[in-house]
């Protein structure tokens, strides 16, 4: 560049001194054959500068052209590598019941999905520990004992237990439908979760709830409470509906159970208590036994409200929460997103969803004297969305 620039210096001052010899009228023909060679010279070495820049331009093509072949080459390995590789997954369901039921099926059907479109394989490894402790430890043992690359925990109590167990291997960790996993100490906070673990969450918005118990019946002043006291996805969400009330001055008794036979007993003694209502949130004991006390409640005419639109497929009166199909397919892309992709768990923010659906059990509304039209106008202020199901053991029941 710099003998680019004294050649052209050198042409100007040439061309210049001549310009000045002709306006003092002593151009003569040996000044003129002075500035030509001068021109000529400085022309040469223009010429030779032009010369070395194309060269030089060609150095750094050939170079460019050596960088993006082997970046190509490098994307076209990692593609390749990827291409055709299975993936071991295992996956702890905590109960047989419809919503984690439904949870599950739409990982397994999603990851298929996505195997298709990626060309790699997810072999899964499915099971259901029924709420039993050690059979839970039981199976997630055998998945580290199986080396599989993630683990799902569906539930919270899973999903604890999974982060026990992989507090040394690091293994990583997707939960499905934890309610709220920042209380129970899954995640340091929902958008950086800090560890081998993050999730999908079906925090439940309690106060829309008994928002929709207010709005049907204004006078409404003892409510119910049935819940597992030993499930930690109940824990905030009654202590939140305790707060409610209390603020509204409306009185509530609490009944709990941990199995089928002791919930059948609380809502038997939640009817001689004269309850209005009744509260229950995404409690997985309750959900399991919402079958055998939903005709006893529906008798004795007391609506029954609920966490997850499982329960009103059960037969309870409402179900509010998330679409917990959708939640599934959002898990599967999570754990997708982990294994094919590379995401960081830690850094990877917990999904969590817009839970304004509220799911009315049309046989039971009907049994308990109400029009459900009226019923979806009633709530349509308080909800997202109103919809219909009947009385079924699970989804796929429905179809």
């Amino acid at each position: 560049m710099k003998k680019t620039r004294r050649a052209l210096a050198a042409i100007l001052t040439a061309v210049m001194a001549l310009g000045l010899t002709a306006c003092s009228g002593e151009v003569d023909e040996a000044t003129v054959s002075s500035v030509a060679d001068e021109i000529s010279s400085a022309a040469d070495e223009l010429s030779s500068a032009a010369s070395e820049i194309s060269s030089a331009a060609e150095e750094v093509a050939s170079s460019v052209g050596e960088v993006v072949s082997s970046a190509a080459e490098e994307v076209k390995d990692n593609i390749g590598a990827q291409a055709g590789q299975t993936y071991k997954v295992g996956i702890c369901n905590y109960v047989d019941d419809a919503s984690l039921n439904q949870i599950v099926d739409n990982i397994q059907t999603r990851l298929a999905e996505i195997g298709a479109e990626k060309g790699v394989t997810f072999d899964v490894s499915y099971d259901n520990c029924n709420a039993d402790a050690n059979v839970m430890s039981q199976i997630v043992s055998n998945f580290i004992a199986d080396e599989v690359d993630l683990m799902v925990g569906v539930a919270t109590p899973v999903a604890m237990n999974m982060q026990t167990a992989t507090e040394d291997n690091q293994i990583p960790v997707v939960f499905a439908a934890v309610s709220d996993p920042l209380s129970v100490g899954l995640v340091e906070s929902l958008e950086a979760p800090g560890s081998n673990i993050t999730g999908t969450s079906d925090f439940l918005d309690t106060n829309a709830v008994m928002n929709l118990i207010f709005a049907l019946d204004p006078e409404a002043d003892k409510i119910g409470l049935l819940y597992d006291i030993g499930q930690d996805a109940s824990t905030t969400p009654i202590a939140a509906a305790k707060e409610y009330l209390d603020a509204k001055g409306v009185e509530y008794v609490e009944r709990t159970g941990t199995t089928v036979d002791e919930v059948t007993l609380a809502a038997q003694a939640l009817i001689a208590d004269d309850v209005d209502a009744i509260f229950t949130p995404s409690d997985n004991t309750i959900m399991t036994a919402e079958l055998s006390i939903y005709e006893m409640l529906e008798e004795a005419k007391i609506p029954h409200y609920t966490g997850a639109d499982s329960f009103a497929l059960n037969g309870a009166f409402l179900g509010y929460g998330v679409d917990y199909a959708n939640l599934g397919v959002e898990t599967a892309n999570m754990i997708a997103d982990i294994l094919v992709d590379g995401a960081d768990p830690a850094a990877t923010p917990v999904k969590t969803f817009d839970n304004g659906t509220a799911t009315i059990n049309t046989e039971v509304c009907e049994s308990l004297g109400y029009d459900f039209d009226e019923l979806s106008e009633t709530f349509a202020p308080y909800c997202t969305e109103v919809k219909g199901i009947v009385t079924a053991e699970s989804f796929d029941d429905l179809n």
